[in-house]
């Protein structure tokens, strides 16, 4: 573990927790195509070109399966020659697996409350790359964990550095989307990075960058895992947020999770055999929130409770430095306290206006070590079909301030369905806030050039114009890479990611 300013890195006292003699390094892209390979060898049905775009409920107002989008819309949402209706998979346990932020998560965690009494999720902005290096350059299994430089004294961060097989090399930082000044962009801090002697060491003489990905990862620990079953079904992996963030590692959690909600399903279902479809009751899962309790998981998450919410103390940003240094190497977490989000801040509700922060001055971009954007973005692989629906909306949701896009619950009684507003007002709203107030964050936060704040050349009567003050918003949804950061980071909470038309994303392979 490595501790950066602007032209030197140290070695530091690396956490326990991060030790990873013994372990493989490989692509966890690879890896899940070699287990989805094995899955369709033991008879499971895999469907990769249709998305879950929301959730069918019983009369009783269980989960009893998803519905598939719609497909063969145009950008306007009418039917194409190739259109064809969504379906519903019916089934009688659910398990929502859909990674960090999930929309149908989202869903149930609100209709359902299982955040009540837990705090909210927070989360940070990965950027990764994958290059092969020179082999001179080449130490496979060597593993660097960095702090520090580029980011500044407030920002909660770090990279890393991992060498795996066949000479390649997986680099990339994380970001804490709790970060307060609207003018950073984790992309040119990330860019930045590789400016540092020790990368532009490593990265130097016969090296060549052969992919780049961006996603959010959850942060909020123990105390921000939501209330696990559902009437119909269940949260499983990084869809409840199981990461240990000392050790920077969900999938070994998120693994054990499946096990352990497959068992809890074989029971459920075992126990229901025989009775008609109108006789069984909703599938009770909570016996897999108990065994979860019970297992290594737990334990993993509990040893790190405090660490990531040590940097949002009256400690500061140093406090937590010096309280999670002490937490991963002498207390493993045997304390009696337990820190808590109290407030139920959220990491949009972090961003300070921009009249409060100064603007962040980046230096231009220096090939081969960093690029512009769209340049990278071209490894992503990204594909959606030319003339489709947008699939990040614009809405200001119905129901408690500050819900949309959020996990938070409702604070209506009963199971409503949820609704919203997408209409020129709210849009007006959003590009007058975010454009007045946030100097434009998404245009810069988004790791793929997918919201641009441009020059409003369109209607100038107020009731028709979508812009506010000769700004309107463009979304290149073409470039979407999946990552939700703009659904969990935009100050006004009105950015609603939803699933695109049936594949569409980027096309992963080696990182």
């Amino acid at each position: 573990m490595r501790f950066f300013t602007q032209s030197r890195s140290v070695r530091i006292p690396q956490p326990p927790q991060m030790a990873k003699l013994g372990t493989y390094i490989l692509s966890l892209s690879q890896f899940t195509a070699w287990l989805g390979g094995i899955a369709e060898e033991l008879g499971v049905e895999v469907y990769p070109g249709f998305a879950g775009a929301g959730l069918v409920y019983g009369p009783d107002g269980a989960v009893r399966g998803v519905r598939t989008n719609e497909v063969g819309l145009d950008r306007t949402g009418r039917m194409k020659e190739t259109f064809e209706p969504g379906m519903e998979f019916r089934a009688r346990v659910t398990l929502l697996a859909e990674g960090a932020h999930g929309s149908l998560s989202k869903e149930a965690i609100r209709r359902f409350r299982l955040r009540e009494g837990r705090d909210p999720q927070t989360y940070g902005i990965g950027l990764k790359e994958v290059w092969r290096v020179d082999p001179k350059k080449y130490r496979p299994g060597e593993v660097v964990h960095t702090m520090g430089w580029p980011l500044d004294w407030r920002t909660y961060g770090g990279g890393w550095v991992y060498h795996m097989a066949d000479g390649l090399v997986s680099l990339g930082l994380v970001i804490g989307l709790d970060y307060a000044n609207p003018y950073l962009s984790p992309y040119r801090e990330f860019q930045r990075m590789k400016h540092h002697p020790y990368f532009e060491d490593l990265l130097s003489g016969d090296s060549t960058r052969i992919a780049y990905g961006a996603r959010t990862i959850n942060e909020g620990g123990l105390q921000s895992v939501p209330k696990l079953h559902f009437p119909g079904g269940a949260l499983i992996g990084c869809s409840a947020g199981f990461v240990n963030v000392a050790k920077i590692k969900g999938t070994h959690n998120a693994m054990k999770s499946g096990m352990l909600a497959a068992e809890a399903a074989f029971d459920v279902v075992a126990a229901q055999d025989g009775a008609a479809e109108e006789d069984r009751d909703a599938a009770d899962m909570s016996p897999y929130e108990g065994a979860l309790h019970d297992s290594w998981v737990y334990k993993d998450l509990y040893e790190v409770r405090n660490v990531r919410p040590s940097f949002n103390t009256p400690l500061g940003m140093w406090g937590g430095v010096a309280y999670s240094g002490i937490d991963t190497l002498l207390l493993r977490g045997r304390v009696p306290w337990t820190f808590r989000n109290t407030s139920g801040t959220s990491d949009a509700a972090h961003t300070r206006r921009a009249a409060e922060c100064t603007p962040i001055a980046y230096p231009p971009f220096r090939a081969p070590l960093s690029t512009d954007l769209l340049t990278s973005l071209a490894l992503t692989g990204t594909n959606h079909a030319e003339d489709q629906p947008v699939h990040l909306r614009v809405r200001q949701h119905k129901g408690a301030p500050g819900d949309a896009g959020a996990e938070g619950s409702e604070k209506k009684a009963g199971l409503e369905t949820e609704e919203w507003v997408e209409d020129a007002e709210v849009r007006r709203a959003h590009v007058r806030a975010n454009v007045e107030e946030y100097a434009g964050l998404l245009g810069r936060a988004c790791p793929a050039q997918v919201y641009e704040y441009v020059e409003d050349e369109g209607s100038t009567q107020a009731a028709e114009s979508e812009g506010w003050g000769g700004k309107k918003l463009v979304i290149n949804s073409q470039n979407c890479i999946h990552c939700k950061l703009c659904d969990i980071k935009v100050p006004t909470q009105d950015i609603t990611w939803t699933v695109p038309e049936g594949g569409g994303g980027p096309k992963y392979s080696v990182t």
